[in-house]
């Protein structure tokens, strides 16, 4: 009976490793595929260039044509836009927010590559290229917010369900993300600008190492220099407590807020895991699907983790989660994700997933 028992368990780790070579390989020639690409083409239809993946490349699309409000200048750090990875089997799309502490973006290792594992799942992604100091707040959740917006008003047109548009975020990205998942609208109905009548909210949230919180009870007594600088860069040198706490996300959860998939290290020395921790219970406390898993180690900004043993888990982790809540497939699943227009006034999500 022993020699039975063992040799099924080392059928089944021999499964589970096979299954994550398949993936890493997948993830591996994704990014390789993005590495051969061509440059991008002139692309009329849209207002932006190439035309998703394929012969022309990604697509550029400007979040706002016709000028950015609030434009400090006329340089390509002043034109926030999304960059579009198609793929389209599932219906699903991702709006991806690189971090970089509201001063860089980190759009290859917390962006393009998140991309391109996205479409070998059959899911679209769009990478956002947001403002960053010294555009302070609302400048940043404006282009969030208008991001969700295009993707959901041109749904059709990027072969996407508008009710299955999730948003994830690394770092300050995963502020970014978290704000946007729990400040949102319906749309405003009576806008000249189409884009402006749909709805902001994500319809679920994929938080990587987030910052999620500028309290000191999390952050430390030096609220805007934590995390290298995110929220002084975030909202200058002298905000008051209201806006902190208004951008406090974990203060922000209502039932309203999307079903969350989350992952951190504990030993992550740059945003304390605190933040991930603090967000889940809240979102537990409102009764909102979750996922949370919490890893030993490894190093802050580590993206998709696949040159470590132990992080390279994680995909596998969101990948599952995905598909049992539906959105790897042509139909929506029975995982509650819905309020697809964005709407605060649309289904409450219930219930609640364990953290590992």
């Amino acid at each position: 009976m022993r020699t039975t028992t063992c040799t099924l368990n080392e059928k089944m780790g021999g499964f589970k490793k096979m299954k994550r070579t398949l993936l890493l390989a997948l993830t591996s020639l994704a990014i390789a595929l993005y590495a051969q690409a061509p440059p991008n083409q002139p692309f009329a239809a849209s207002g932006g260039r190439g035309a998703g993946r394929g012969p022309a490349g990604p697509q550029t699309i400007p979040l706002w044509p016709n000028g950015v409000p609030g434009a400090l200048g006329d340089t390509d750090a002043d034109k926030p836009e999304l960059t579009f990875y198609r793929a389209g089997r599932s219906g699903t799309a991702v709006i991806i927010a690189p971090g970089g502490a509201y001063r860089n973006l980190s759009m290859e290792g917390e962006g393009r590559q998140e991309a391109y594992w996205f479409n070998a799942m059959g899911v679209s992604a769009f990478v956002l290229k947001y403002r960053l100091a010294p555009y302070h707040h609302p400048a940043e959740l404006n282009d969030a917010q208008r991001a969700i917006r295009i993707v959901r008003s041109r749904s059709a047109e990027f072969g996407i369900q508008p009710d299955r548009i999730g948003m994830m975020g690394f770092s300050a990205g995963g502020h970014l993300a978290a704000t946007a998942a729990t400040h949102f609208d319906a749309g405003n109905p009576d806008a000249a600008d189409a884009i402006e009548r749909a709805g902001s909210r994500p319809d679920f949230l994929i938080l990587g190492y987030p910052v999620i919180s500028f309290q000191a009870s999390v952050a430390g007594q030096n609220v805007l220099g934590a995390y290298a600088n995110s929220g002084r860069n975030l909202l200058g040198d002298n905000p008051d407590q209201k806006t902190l706490d208004n951008l406090s996300d974990e203060l922000q959860v209502t039932a309203q807020t999307p079903p969350t998939f989350l992952y951190h290290t504990t030993n992550d020395n740059l945003v304390a895991v605190e933040n991930s921790v603090q967000f889940y219970l809240a979102l537990r406390k409102a009764r909102v699907p979750a996922e949370m898993h919490l890893f030993e180690n490894g190093a802050h900004g580590s993206g998709m983790g696949m040159t470590d043993p132990a992080l390279s888990a994680w995909p596998t982790l969101l990948m599952n989660w995905m598909r049992s809540r539906g959105l790897l497939t042509g139909q929506p699943g029975g995982g509650g994700f819905g309020g697809g227009r964005g709407a605060s006034g649309g289904r409450g999500p219930s219930g609640g997933r364990g953290a590992n």
